[in-house]
């Protein structure tokens, strides 16, 4: 069983109630150990972010790009199905890989571990993203488009 303690800030030294709760605020006492004691031997600690990965002001204007491009995509979409025409198709080109190239290395981020690897990862999804972009750049130009395309296969 675990030894709890009452949490000095909120609840006072005299028990009272926490902010406006009936019940006093209580935590384990080996957790609050845990979030205290960060110099145990032997033991790894999980840190959520790499701190020679964040970038403050760049991350935070990279999750906006990310966004405003998810955001472009749903507004694009219909668009590109109502109005179908060669600056829709080569705008679907642009945004599809962008928005597919962000994802997939937020993919490699999470799951390709160690350095070389990881930089070997991300070299190989720029070239797997230029292709796909010069590949429908190709598409669009040679053949019917990817707004038209579409709608063909929809006919099927």
């Amino acid at each position: 069983m675990a030894v709890f303690w009452r949490l000095s800030v909120s609840c006072g030294a005299k028990g009272a109630r926490a902010l406006f709760l009936r019940t006093p605020v209580v935590r384990p006492a080996h957790v609050s150990a845990f979030l205290q004691d960060r110099s145990t031997p032997g033991v790894q600690h999980i840190h959520l972010s790499p701190s020679h990965r964040s970038g403050g002001k760049a991350a935070s204007l990279h999750w906006s790009g990310e966004r405003v491009v998810s955001v472009l995509l749903l507004g694009l979409l219909p668009a590109a199905y109502l109005n179908p025409c060669s600056a829709m198709d080569y705008s679907l080109a642009a945004a599809l890989t962008l928005h597919s190239n962000w994802g997939l290395g937020q993919v490699v981020t999470d799951y390709v571990h160690g350095d070389t690897s990881q930089k070997a990862a991300k070299a190989g999804l720029l070239v797997l993203s230029a292709l796909t972009f010069a590949g429908l750049c190709y598409f669009n130009y040679h053949d019917v488009g990817i707004c038209k395309a579409v709608a063909m296969l929809w006919k099927l």
